[in-house]
């Protein structure tokens, strides 16, 4: 075995970056209002800002994408997407969408509603939106270990038990289902064990609720489960993947992250009636049930990258260059989410710039510096994200953090080193850095387009 861990993939095409310098950059996130959402993708040399939909698509993708059949109904490119997913999740309804916050629209305009209450481990940006914007509330209740970046527990997404068993006791009848998101994703990409996955099950189960994951990354989680889990040493990657799904009832998926796709999802279930007002709710708002808000090429793509993603020479790689960034930042002194997570280098800003309070967002503070100083481009995973409530209040998230999400196939070992060089430069100025002030936000989901001022 070589020391050096290799892209498992050769380069066959190639898109060229536009490079600019540090005044250009000062001078565009100004007129962007310092959101890296709403800033021109040419004018960013490195793209951290999402892996939804950023990947790269394989050459048996693009060969499958001439295989799309574009009839309205009973296309057969929905049929081969349609087996690849069961082929892995074993459910019964199979129900496509453009990608996958249609699918929570779907699933919250079933089980959401005023005075609902829905728990998970940790909601994410889109679902917790639409759980809000049906008038229902999102609860997180992952373990203790999950909001401490330094904690080095292995399962940092597993469910608080105890606290979900209270939960479901205290509330009754207002909880319509239990949700997990694998891997957990705003608590810094960190896996749940597939034993909390089995035991949140069971305790759905015991109180007769619905058990729904937010599949997005599914292989990464179950990468994890083989690495650290005991028992599961010698298991299959797709082995582990349809246990972690075997117990559920239901899924929603972003097919724009483990599934190699540009654009899609999926909404899965179990219960025949339950999948036909989905259906009906699908027709009415993303298309006929055999292609839902998707072309037949994008479903052949998708179908594809669903036998890609599996491969364990792709998630040694792909975990081990989170591994590698998240090492060396902590060699700087850059405190990090560790241990790493699956598609995401977290850095923990609160802890960082601790001279910036957190409702002065010391996370979308080092966003505007990375970017300033080296073109880079990442999200706020904190206190502008998740601080407002629904009542209209404020308060400081669980944790201020920035996350470097990695598109899938797209940059190689020379960015990693370049995104290093950077934070030595910011180490320099940290303490220099200023805090922002929001001065327009919209109701809901207010970090995609909320504009910042300086203070």
């Amino acid at each position: 075995m070589m020391k050096t861990i290799i892209e498992p993939f050769r380069i066959k095409s190639v898109e060229p970056i536009r490079m600019t310098t540090r005044a250009e950059r000062e001078a565009l996130i100004r007129k962007a209002n310092f959101n890296t959402f709403t800033l021109d993708a040419d004018d960013v040399l490195i793209d951290l800002l999402t892996d939804s939909g950023t990947g790269a698509m394989s050459a048996a993708q693009w060969s499958a994408v001439m295989r799309g059949d574009e009839s309205y109904a009973g296309s057969p490119s929905y049929y081969r997407f349609r087996d690849a997913v069961q082929n892995l999740m074993p459910f019964k309804h199979i129900i496509p969408t453009h990608q996958g916050r249609a699918a929570e629209a779907i699933l919250f305009s079933i089980f959401g509603g005023v005075g609902k209450k829905i728990p998970n481990n940790t909601h994410f940006d889109t679902t917790r939106g639409n759980i809000e914007a049906s008038g229902a509330e999102g609860h997180d209740l992952v373990i203790g270990e999950g909001t401490d970046p330094a904690s080095l527990h292995p399962f940092k997404g597993n469910m608080d038990l105890p606290r979900l068993a209270r939960f479901l006791e205290e509330h009754g009848d207002a909880v319509p289902c239990v949700m997990m998101t694998i891997t957990n994703n705003a608590g810094g990409g960190q896996p749940v064990a597939l034993e909390n996955i089995r035991a949140v099950a069971e305790l759905a189960r015991a109180f007769g609720k619905p058990f729904i994951i937010d599949g997005c990354r599914f292989a990464e989680n179950a990468w994890f489960i083989k690495q650290r889990e005991p028992g599961q040493q010698d298991r299959s990657i797709p082995d582990i993947v349809r246990d972690c799904f075997a117990v559920a009832d239901g899924m929603t998926m972003s097919a724009k992250k483990d599934a190699f796709g540009n654009i899609g999802g999926w909404l899965a279930l179990n219960d025949d009636d339950l999948a036909e007002v989905a259906r009906t709710h699908l027709i009415r708002t993303e298309g006929f049930p055999t292609y839902g808000g998707l072309a037949g090429r994008d479903m052949e793509a998708l179908a594809q990258g669903l036998t890609e993603i599996v491969d364990e020479d792709y998630l040694r790689y792909r975990i081990r260059t989170n591994e590698y960034i998240v090492e060396r930042l902590d060699a700087l002194g850059v405190p990090v989410v560790k241990p790493a997570g699956g598609h995401a280098v977290f850095i923990d800003a609160r802890s960082w710039l601790d001279h910036i309070p957190p409702l002065e967002y010391p996370g979308q503070a080092l966003a505007v510096a990375l970017y300033e100083i080296a073109g880079i481009r990442t999200a706020e995973i904190g206190t502008v994200m998740f601080g407002r409530q629904p009542d209209g209040s404020e308060k400081p998230a669980a944790m201020d953090l920035v996350r470097l999400a990695m598109p899938r196939r797209t940059y190689t070992q020379s960015h990693a080193d370049y995104i290093l060089e950077a934070f030595e430069e910011l180490a320099e100025i940290r303490r220099s850095l200023k805090g922002l002030r929001i001065t327009h936000e919209p109701k809901l989901m207010r970090h995609f387009t909320c504009r910042y001022e300086q203070l």
